[in-house]
């Protein structure tokens, strides 16, 4: 249920109205798409890559400290209440940003997305405590399902407020758009009180006496030391570097793609988004099952080669059909990829650790790092070539490396296995 909480900021807020609202009120007669911030002068676009690169460079520091101190002092559920709580909060101040201070809206789309971010890694770190190894994939898969229905369902709601502004009592589609931004910070905190309230209680290996920062880490160093002997988990770590790289950055700005490269206009950007939504629900159980059937090598394998042929086809697309297209097939990829990943790193896990948080850090950081790395180089090829065409062939290079790694990585297929060096 926190997979259909937290989902509708990474729809509303990082897919669809906000960008297309935030390219909207920050582009001028005047100035074009160029705005400044602290004395520089970039492309709307540029600026809301770099931003999203810093907000996750952030947590990518604070996250393998603050696991550490999770798992000593019992503290995962209070960091996971505190990012959700920082997000959703920093969502519903996005309804004061109308397009007259910039630092306002980059601030607080940075906040809401370290909050997203920082919530993650002690919400995956749950997996292995509340199910068996061998139903890793279908529930991974199951969270990220509830997330797509869930934030479909949202989105859909704002739609209609902002195709029908009138209907709903609002002066235009603009003041609708804000008030979208507050009820993805009310429903994120609202229903994740279910996850609050049901997950298990963690038990402390705290001492009155005990310094949490010290200990936290303490308890990151040991379980980084560890990785040395887990042959498989850091090859899939490098693995999911690179392909991170390339799935998180066209997830963060394929609407801006679509809004710059083709004009398309907000409606048909939104209506590609849901496409995306609706079919990755089939895809992250499809993927699951064939993990199921040929192991989760196979099945990752298939989806890389899938996301390359996306990215060599997105660098010809010039229709809305054809983005319509492009659209499918990410979805279908997309939550497979995603799913199936936290499921993998949950099985490559040491068996009956207690340091399941520190283990998930290190996944989430490496996920973060991608994404840092993954929309900076996007942004700086839009800013140093002009066309975002051109940074999808990087992000092709990205996933081929992935794929290579893999490859020749040894991967279990249903359970858990003993690491071998």
């Amino acid at each position: 249920m926190y997979d259909w909480a937290n989902s509708v900021y990474s729809l509303v807020i990082t897919s669809t109205i906000f960008p297309i609202y935030y390219n909207a009120v920050t582009t001028t007669e005047a100035y074009g798409d160029k705005v400044q911030l602290l004395g520089f002068e970039l492309s709307n676009t540029v600026l809301y890559s770099y931003a999203i690169s810093a907000s996750f460079l952030i947590i990518a520091f604070l996250s393998p400290l603050l696991s550490g101190i999770a798992d000593y002092g019992a503290k995962k559920l209070f960091f996971l209440k505190f990012f959700a709580y920082l997000g959703s909060i920093a969502c519903a101040l996005l309804f004061f940003f109308d397009g007259s201070s910039i630092a306002f809206g980059i601030i607080c789309s940075m906040l809401a997305s370290i909050g997203y971010a920082g919530s993650i890694v002690f919400y995956n770190a749950y997996l292995p405590e509340i199910t068996t190894a061998e139903n890793y994939d279908m529930v991974s898969a199951k969270g990220f399902a509830l997330g797509y229905i869930g934030s479909v369902i949202l989105l859909v709601i704002n739609l209609l407020m902002i195709s029908m502004p009138e209907f709903f009592g609002l002066a235009d589609a603009g003041q609708a758009s804000r008030i979208s931004f507050l009820m993805v910070g009310i429903w994120w905190a609202g229903f994740a009180q279910i996850t609050f309230r049901t997950l298990p209680k963690q038990v402390s290996r705290e001492k009155a006496d005990d310094n949490l920062l010290k200990k936290g880490y303490q308890e990151i160093r040991k379980v980084w030391k560890s990785l040395k002997d887990l042959s498989g988990l850091k090859k899939f770590l490098a693995t999911f570097f690179f392909y991170s790289m390339g799935v998180q950055t066209i997830m963060y700005l394929a609407a801006s793609f679509g809004d710059k490269e083709l004009q398309l206009s907000g409606d048909q950007l939104i209506l590609t988004v849901l496409i995306i939504q609706l079919v990755a629900i089939g895809g992250a159980y499809l993927f699951a099952y064939i993990s199921k059937l040929k192991g989760n090598k196979f099945s990752l394998l298939s989806m890389i080669l899938i996301w390359v042929a996306i990215c060599i086809l997105a660098y010809r697309v010039y229709s809305s059909m054809e983005f319509y297209g492009l659209a499918f097939m990410v979805g279908m990829v997309m939550g497979g990829i995603q799913s199936l990943s936290r499921a993998t790193y949950s099985k490559l896990i040491p068996q009956n650790t207690i340091d399941n948080t520190s283990y998930f850090s290190f996944f989430d950081v490496t996920e973060k790092i991608a994404i840092v790395i993954g929309t900076f180089s996007y942004g700086l090829i839009e800013q140093l070539t002009g066309s975002m065409r051109n940074s999808t062939i990087a992000l092709a290079s990205f996933f081929v490396i992935g794929f290579l790694i893999l490859f020749f990585n040894k991967m279990p297929k249903l359970v858990r296995e003993p690491q071998e060096n």
